[in-house]
């Protein structure tokens, strides 16, 4: 048989619920308070009490004083029990239903008394006070016992004091009001405790709700846990109040957002100024794992309101997701042109050998020629007109894109930019974003086509593309260059809208702009204006990327190299190991 369980120990201490706590505590409290108040109610009413005699018995002595009777038939006979003094003095006790009435004369002879016996001998106190002329109040001894004095002089007509008058309240009487009243303070207290211990199981049983019922060590451990968690792990949150002030921010929140401690207990509007990202952690914009841009990367968001009237939102860097997303459609266009590419020169590869089969020599050159000459025409086009070399090279790869694509890419005849670039890759990346976009939107259309002008004005540069596409109707021309914007269906692997909006960006924190109009004869023309994007005649052309110090609101530190993005501000596909650099790229540094 197993042995048989030790007996449990009672174990007396602090309960270790709240509720429980909390009811023990608040009852304590309540009782202590009761007891302090009547503790200081009781310690000054016996003086009170004593202070109420003294001035009750020296009431009587002024009111037996001023009866000028008294006075006269004091000087006018003798001490005896059935003197008028005796009679007067006696009336006027028992009607007061003071102790004693006492008059006595100049020497401290008693001329009244209760006890008859007493008349004619001296007084048990000093009456030189009051004979002198003073009012006396005062708890003392005499004949009688203890008791509450009133002392006056007594003055004849004349105003002459011929005597005194002394006038006692019991002190037993006192002290038996005292008893009596703390019965009465103690009920008081009782019910004060009552309504205490009331109002604290009504708040107890609050605080048992609110906290489910959990230890306070256990609320401790969780909200230590609580902070591990929100600072450690990789995903951004931010804690609203109802009127919609940061609350709490952890470690990656601060991060991705790019704000401090100081932001803490202000509105959002004021910590991280207008601009999409506010609007969505505000929840002026609704759904779930809505993208937007902060700065330098793409977060996803999503927003959680909570029962006290705030929210909780969640941030997540999707930069790293939205490059490799990227780099998937640069793939699998590379991929597309080579398939076909791949068709077309078998096609010529098998008519070249038709040819020297044929024996037909001449004719091989000349188609050789002719293929070959396609290819140089257009990239001599493009390099007499487009002098750096960066910015030739995508024009050329784009062309060869477009017409496997049954697009005829072309370079306006005005176009003219020199070999002075301060930051090429920036603009690799424009060019690069805004073709995509174009063959996008022509692709599968009868005639289409795009066209291209790149030309300077002093140090300013300015693109245009145009199409022959639908176009972009008046009221989406500035919806196309906001952050998550797109009417088309996001791959699985990443979200659309965010590619215009960075380009948009990238101007603008070269102080130029972005914008898209209406083209001639239909389709849609976008035009870029990069102010300072040349460097001074006779000055090295710098091929390095530069860090650029202005910045746009809603926006971090200004970076080079953005994604390129449909018409719906969609990223397109990259430009290769020598174009332009990904949003993501640039990102993830």
């Amino acid at each position: 048989m197993s042995p048989t369980p030790p007996a449990r120990r009672l174990r007396l201490g602090m309960p270790r619920r709240v509720f429980s706590q909390v009811l023990l505590m608040q009852v304590a409290i309540a009782a202590g308070v009761a007891v302090l108040a009547t503790g200081l109610f009781l310690a000054p009413l016996s003086d009170q009490l004593d202070d109420q005699a003294m001035r009750r018995a020296l009431a009587i002595a002024q009111t037996t004083a001023a009866q000028p009777q008294i006075a006269k038939d004091l000087v006018s006979t003798k001490p005896s029990v059935s003197g008028p003094v005796q009679v007067e003095a006696e009336r006027i006790r028992e009607a007061s239903g003071a102790e004693y009435v006492v008059v006595m004369d100049r020497d401290g002879v008693r001329w009244s008394h209760p006890d008859p016996a007493e008349i004619g001998g001296l007084v048990s106190t000093d009456p030189r006070r009051a004979l002198a002329g003073d009012e006396v109040m005062e708890i003392d001894s005499g004949t009688l016992g203890r008791s509450a004095r009133g002392k006056v002089p007594l003055r004849d007509a004349d105003g002459k004091i011929v005597g005194a008058v002394s006038v006692g309240i019991e002190y037993d009487s006192v002290r038996a009001r005292l008893i009596h009243a703390i019965p009465g303070l103690l009920a008081y207290a009782g019910g004060a405790m009552a309504v205490g211990a009331l109002a604290a199981y009504l708040i107890s049983r609050r605080v048992h709700r609110q906290t489910r019922d959990l230890a306070f060590s256990d609320i401790a451990g969780l909200l230590a846990e609580r902070e591990a968690m929100l600072h450690g792990i990789r995903e951004g949150v931010v804690a609203l109040d109802r009127a919609g002030r940061v609350r709490l921010l952890n470690d990656e929140a601060r991060r991705l957002l790019g704000i401090g401690d100081e932001a803490v207990g202000r509105s959002l509007d004021d910590a991280l100024g207008s601009g999409r990202t506010t609007d969505v952690l505000a929840g002026r914009v609704t759904g779930t794992d809505l993208l937007t841009v902060r700065g330098q990367r793409v977060l996803v968001t999503n927003r959680m309101p909570t029962d006290d009237g705030g929210a909780v939102a969640t941030l997540r860097d999707r930069t790293e997701v939205e490059q490799l997303g990227r780099e998937l459609d640069s793939t699998r266009g590379l991929i597309d042109a080579l398939r076909a590419q791949d068709h077309e020169h078998a096609n010529r590869m098998h008519t070249l050998l038709g040819l020297l089969e044929l024996e037909m020599y001449d004719e091989a050159v000349e188609f050789v020629g002719e293929v070959v000459g396609d290819h140089r025409a257009t990239a001599e086009q493009v390099t007499e007109k487009i002098h750096d070399p960066l910015l030739a090279a995508v024009l050329v790869g784009k062309a060869t894109v477009a017409a496997e694509r049954g697009v005829a890419l072309s370079v306006a005849g005005g176009t003219m930019l020199p070999d002075r670039l301060i930051d090429p890759r920036g603009l690799v990346t424009i060019v690069g974003n805004l073709l995509d976009n174009a063959l996008d939107a022509v692709a599968g259309t009868p005639h289409a086509r795009v066209e291209v002008d790149l030309r300077s004005e002093g140090r300013t540069a300015i693109l245009r593309v145009r199409d022959t596409g639908p176009g972009v109707p008046p009221d989406k021309r500035e919806l196309i260059f906001t952050d998550g914007w797109s009417t088309k269906t996001p791959p699985a692997h990443r979200e659309r809208g965010i590619g215009l909006s960075l380009v948009r960006r990238l101007a603008e924190r070269q102080g130029g702009s972005a914008r898209v109009t209406e083209a001639e004869g239909g389709g849609a023309e976008f035009t870029v204006v990069l102010p300072d994007a040349l460097a001074e005649p006779g000055l090295v052309a710098q091929t390095s990327v530069p860090t650029l110090s202005s910045t746009a609101p809603d926006d971090g530190p200004a970076r080079q190299d953005e994604p390129t993005a449909d018409r719906d501000g969609r990223p397109g596909p990259g430009q290769g190991p020598e174009a332009a650099i990904t949003a993501a790229d640039k990102e993830s540094r």
